[in-house]
């Protein structure tokens, strides 16, 4: 895909990462005789089960407080019908670029490097009309994903660089494989505590990729979203960040994992569209969701519109060959 995709929202599909789990006492968890699994319908419609008889708690009194890392052992067991559903759910939902993570299924670096090596590659077997997003705390780790990328088929991206230390080797990185690049807002010392450091330190990243010549179509800059179930004012200092950032970088790409923001609250799916919408509204012009909870149809047709309504699309030009292309007008 193009930096910038002709729908004018970037659709970051967030769903592919180990870290994701469930509830075991979640309606979709089901019992058949000896074996526990992950009850799902596949992309033909079909029912299937993915075994996590071997993670689920054996001590039925922890069920409750138990949630199960279904994406991980999806993964783990290299099962080909969860992980076509998994990556398919998200390309017919909307999304453009999906993000693959792997780091919680081994602490041992070349167990961690095979997983992601497989992840990449099945990825792109199962749909090449959409990017990926090589995710991980570990450079080597993104390394061992580029090694494997079918660049005929879509560009990598890489997520993500940052001011922290070891991290700055992912833009070079990224210049040499001509890899689109996440940058998010962690400092030198940890993670921001204000929009104002999140701001400063996201344009300490952009001056490093001016140096490095990495185009500014290729950046995508993420302030970084907090639960505001830990701090109230954290939903603010992410869409205060954008603002600015949006003000100062006016032709670079901003987003952030939207849904982090109602992490441990009730009514997510009702949060995220709140802070979804207003994040738009801020700048952003790419979005990492969920697209199976928010259905990104919504905020591309509200970022057309709202774009008309602030002359970004001057006379409408942008909305009315969207509204003519869905046959609408």
């Amino acid at each position: 895909m193009a930096a910038k995709d002709s729908k004018g929202l970037i659709v970051i599909g967030e769903n592919i990462n180990t870290t994701r789990r469930i509830k075991a006492t979640s309606k979709n968890i089901v019992k058949e005789g000896d074996t526990v699994g992950y009850a799902y319908t596949d992309t033909d419609g079909t029912k299937r089960l993915l075994d996590i008889t071997d993670i689920y708690p054996t001590d039925e009194t922890k069920v409750k407080n138990e949630r199960i890392g279904h994406i991980g052992q999806g993964i783990r067991k290299q099962d080909l019908d969860f992980f076509r559903w998994a990556i398919m759910s998200q390309v017919e939902a909307g999304s453009h670029i999906i993000d693959l993570c792997v780091d919680e299924l081994s602490v041992y670096p070349e167990e961690r490097l095979e997983f992601m090596r497989w992840t990449v590659k099945t990825a792109q077997e199962i749909c090449g009309d959409v990017a990926f997003a090589i995710d991980s705390s570990d450079p080597e780790a993104i390394k061992a994903g580029l090694e494997v990328y079918d660049r005929s088929k879509t560009r990598p991206a890489i997520n993500s660089v940052s001011l922290e230390p070891g991290r700055d080797v992912l833009i070079d990185l990224a210049k040499e494989q001509d890899c689109l690049i996440f940058a998010n807002g962690s400092g030198k010392s940890g993670m921001p505590q204000s929009a104002e450091e999140r701001v400063e330190n996201l344009t300490g990243c952009m001056e490093l990729m001016d140096k490095a010549g990495i185009p500014v179509q290729d950046r995508f800059l993420d302030p970084l979203v907090f639960p505001v179930g830990a701090g109230p004012d954290y939903g603010k200092h992410f869409l205060d960040a954008v603002k600015e950032l949006r003000q100062r970088f006016p032709e670079v790409h901003i987003f952030g994992g939207l849904s982090n923001v109602s992490f441990g609250l009730p009514r997510r799916k009702l949060l995220n569209h709140a802070f979804i919408t207003l994040s738009i509204m801020h700048g952003c012009d790419a979005i990492m969701i969920d697209p199976i909870m928010n259905a990104p149809n919504d905020y591309v047709e509200f970022k057309y519109a709202a774009d008309v309504m602030t002359a970004e699309d001057e006379y409408g030009l942008k909305f009315l060959k969207y509204v003519r292309a869905q046959g609408r007008a």
